[in-house]
């Protein structure tokens, strides 16, 4: 079941969903915004191959911090961001990563893979795409995306424990640590 704005304040209001910093503003009927980070991260061009068996990519990447003058995602360019907001979920909520149709029509597709499992805790890292002909100027501190909660029938039998547990700021791929 999707959790209404009421539901969601509850839940907020008890401390059995953490979301910080948060404005009332940013509460919708159905979601909650989150807004963007200040730090990226670019797979630079002088990366051959992303071996996904192999972190040397991981000192390549260009880690870029922006003020008010925001970053410049070029046309075709993938960019990782992440949101201002610490999530911890309970062990019985999930939530879907959308991006914000307004930026959608600009050609900005934003994913985090679209799904934050039950028990996760951190800021969200996001994917960013630009499928415009035309650079997009994005802001640290606009609303980025919006987080869809619904509750399970029950807690999960395992809950999110993984290896992006805790993570604060932009965070890359950590494939390679996969045992299967």
């Amino acid at each position: 079941m999707i959790l209404n704005d009421k539901e969601l304040k509850e839940l907020i209001r008890k401390g059995e969903l953490v979301i910080e910093p948060l404005d009332e503003y940013q509460i919708q009927p159905s979601s909650i915004d989150f807004k963007l980070g200040n730090d990226f991260l670019i797979y630079p061009e002088s990366i051959d191959v992303l071996n996904v068996k192999d972190d040397h990519y991981k000192n390549k990447l260009k880690k870029v911090v922006v003020g008010e003058e925001g970053f410049i995602i070029e046309p075709k360019q993938f960019v990782l961001a992440t949101t201002i907001e610490y999530i911890k979920l309970p062990d019985y909520l999930t939530a879907f990563v959308e991006g914000r149709s307004s930026l959608g029509r600009l050609g900005l597709f934003i994913e985090n893979a679209g799904w934050v499992d039950a028990g996760f805790e951190g800021t969200i890292t996001l994917e960013f795409f630009n499928a415009n002909s035309r650079p997009i100027r994005i802001y640290p501190g606009m609303r980025i995306c919006q987080l869809v909660f619904a509750r399970m029938n029950s807690p999960a039998e395992r809950p999110y424990r993984g290896k992006y547990q805790g993570q604060r700021g932009t965070t890359a791929s950590k494939i390679y640590l996969d045992e299967k």
